[in-house]
């Protein structure tokens, strides 16, 4: 992973202090809110902002957080099961393939205009260069051309021999259920503007999950008992 800069860096030449971008922020991608939900919040609290300030932060530091949250991810078990949902960008419905692990911790997602053997395999590629490892087991809906991107995967020598591939709608009911998650906070959203925007604010939203879901090893910084801007604040400066 390439060196990140300072804290002092990625903040660098902005109007308000660091803790209210970061305030803002996340509570956008972790909660129900829309940008002008946060303009008469931050009101109460004798902050003028406008909605577009706001939006911009998000696409500014939503990717740049979750560098930083990254280096101290737990790594994910090593059975995936594998998903795609949709999510509607510009009025046009595309495609958000995930995969959690069986203890349903997110391992990672991708963004598609389509849902074809390409898209499977650049999925599953992104997926293990993320992990740093191979899965031994992989489980799919019934998608004929997730099928196939497996098996050429296996036979091209990028996915173990051995890896078992099953197709279970038990088994998947486990990322079906997860899928929630991200639909309801996009949902709100009613649509995003541009393809690059939604894999930013999703990439977004998919941290604030896996922070929810424990998906990070905070003893590592050896703070206790901190409230979530100080931890926050921690984080990014590591």
């Amino acid at each position: 992973m390439a060196k990140l800069g300072s804290i002092e860096d990625l903040f660098r030449g902005r109007h308000f202090d660091r803790e209210v971008i970061s305030l803002c922020v996340r509570w956008y991608l972790r909660y129900k809110l829309s940008f002008r939900d946060l303009v008469e919040m931050m009101a109460e609290r004798g902050l003028a902002l406008a909605h577009t300030t706001i939006l911009r932060w998000v696409r500014r530091y939503a990717s740049e957080f979750v560098k930083r949250w990254n280096r101290i991810a737990r790594c994910c078990g090593r059975s995936w099961r594998v998903d795609e949902t949709y999510i509607k960008v510009r009025g046009n419905w595309v495609y958000l393939c995930r995969a959690v692990d069986k203890a349903g911790q997110t391992i990672d997602f991708r963004l598609s205009r389509t849902r074809d053997v390409a898209a499977a395999k650049a999925f599953f590629k992104k997926t293990m260069q993320h992990e740093g490892r191979l899965p031994p087991t992989i489980t799919l809906d019934g998608y004929a051309a997730s099928h196939r991107a497996v098996r050429e995967l296996r036979d091209d020598g990028i996915l173990p021999k051995r890896l078992k591939l099953r197709s279970s709608k038990y088994l998947n009911n486990l990322i079906e259920q997860d899928h929630r998650g991200i639909k309801s906070r996009t949902r709100p959203m009613l649509g995003f503007k541009s393809f690059a925007s939604a894999a930013n604010v999703i990439a977004g939203i998919e941290l604030l999950r896996r922070i929810h879901k424990r998906q990070f090893a905070l003893s590592k910084l050896r703070r206790k008992n901190q409230t979530a801007p100080a931890l926050w604040m921690t984080v990014l400066a590591a």
